[in-house]
């Protein structure tokens, strides 16, 4: 076993504005070394912000913390989520997920990373979100 310090862990900071309309910051949690892919960030959202479309090559999930989470698709659905509710995203699904305009939202983002030799990224990231409004969704 073997307890990992927030300094050995990774990044942390602010979310860039390629990815995320409005603030968004980002702690990674775990970023898995061979023979383990997987990837956890803790990922905070103030009000009405949200990522890009984006999709992973080996899907996500999504577990919320704190706040309602909104998760769009391509098809105009937009899930809500509440803490302690998990969505899946399927390989490949573009998507984005963000906070309702009223509230911060906390999730924990879970993905695999690719094997070393799969040449797909783990995540592609999209054009920004502009047909849909996080305040229209259910909440």
């Amino acid at each position: 076993m073997l307890l990992r310090d927030r300094a050995e862990v990774g990044h942390e900071g602010k979310g860039p504005e390629e990815w995320f309309d409005g603030d968004v910051w980002f702690d990674v949690v775990h970023a898995g070394q061979e023979p383990s892919h997987i990837r956890a960030n803790m990922v905070r959202f103030a009000p009405g912000a949200r990522t890009a479309w984006h999709h992973h090559a080996v899907g996500q999930t999504l577990h919320v913390v704190a706040g309602i989470a909104l998760i769009g698709t391509r098809d105009g659905t937009v899930y809500a989520a509440r803490p302690g509710e998990t969505v899946t995203c399927p390989p490949g699904e573009e998507h984005w997920h963000g906070a309702t305009e009223d509230r911060f939202m906390r999730h924990l983002a879970l993905w695999d990373g690719t094997a070393p030799d799969d040449d797909r990224p783990e995540t592609t990231w999209l054009e920004h979100v502009t047909d849909c409004s996080p305040s229209a969704a259910p909440s």
